[in-house]
């Protein structure tokens, strides 16, 4: 069965079709869904199975974490233990936008979603879509990339479809992402080094670099 494509406007989300996907997500589907990057697959962390089918239809190592998108500081600190003071800094200078901040779970997190590390990433993402739906639902949501692991990111609702095919019934078309590079993930969990970039994205490192030169 071939993917329903649900369109919404990026610009001004429809509240009824941004509850529809809120609700799809609490009943434990898992959707396509624009982010302020790539597309990426929006599941319940806390429903096991919907976290298990994120992984099958990735073909995605069980090892590698999912990282979630959030709504706001406070919603993080929900999903993580006690924050560093270099959590805040940056979320202060770079949210929302494409920088992803790997932190310490807590324990109301399943250990599933942290691949067994007991670590987080986390991104409140520039994009009204994935907002309004986190907002909706009343729950972070999986961010993981909408593709088969190995293969090229997908840019259009369309383009998720043609690679998951029947792996996924429902995805949110809210047009072209607005770049065609990842996130810059900035890990914090280390307290020795106090942060190290994993992944240059986004965010050039150059600038996560003097930004913390400069505190």
């Amino acid at each position: 069965m071939r993917a329903e494509i649900l369109k919404i406007s990026n610009d001004k989300p429809e509240a009824s079709l941004i509850r529809y996907a809120a609700d799809q997500i609490r009943a434990g589907e898992v959707l396509g869904m624009p982010t302020d990057t790539f597309y990426g697959l929006a599941a319940d962390p806390f429903n096991l199975r919907a976290v298990d089918r994120v992984y099958e239809i990735k073909s995605r190592s069980r090892h590698k974490p999912l990282s979630l998108l959030i709504e706001s500081v406070e919603q993080a600190e929900e999903m993580a233990r006690p924050l560093p003071e270099e959590f805040e800094a940056l979320a202060r200078k770079f949210w929302p936008g494409p920088l992803t901040i790997i932190v310490k779970a807590s324990s109301r997190l399943p250990l599933k979603v942290t691949a067994n590390t007991g670590n987080v990433a986390l991104r409140i993402p520039n994009s009204r879509i994935p907002l309004a739906v986190v907002q909706a639902a009343q729950i972070p949501i999986t961010a993981t990339s909408a593709n088969l692991s190995g293969e090229a990111e997908c840019t259009t609702a369309l383009a998720v479809r043609d690679q998951l095919k029947d792996r996924i019934s429902i995805i949110v078309d809210g047009g072209t992402s607005p770049r065609e590079v990842p996130s810059t993930i900035v890990d914090l969990t280390d307290e020795d080094a106090r942060w190290r970039i994993l992944r240059e994205g986004a965010i050039p490192s150059r600038e996560i670099s003097e930004f913390f030169a400069q505190g």
